[in-house]
């Protein structure tokens, strides 16, 4: 991802692999699909466990935007729950 200019860091795109990250540094890169931002906190002395690793920096990626908690059906076929409730419905005699 570096050597393709597809990290960041304080704002400006790096492409060697070897670049210098200090202390207070900003980090903008992708994963999984998502744009993360990271400020690093404090370098360690030795490569340990992810447990560690999480302490070394801050999250800056805003929080995700929500789906709305009830999403419209998708108009098509009715399934089997939609079916009985529309033929209690037709069966209901409104005179």
């Amino acid at each position: 991802a570096v050597s393709e200019g597809h990290v960041r860091v304080n704002s400006r795109r790096v492409v060697k692999p070897s670049s210098a990250i200090g202390v207070g540094d900003v980090l903008t890169f992708q994963q999984s699909g998502k744009v993360r931002v990271v400020r690093i906190v404090a370098l360690a002395e030795r490569r340990g466990p992810a447990i560690e690793a999480r302490a070394l920096y801050d999250d800056l990626t805003p929080p995700p935007e929500t789906a709305p908690a009830d999403p419209q059906p998708l108009p098509g076929r009715p399934n089997r729950r939609e079916r009985r409730i529309a033929a209690k419905l037709k069966s209901v005699n409104l005179d």
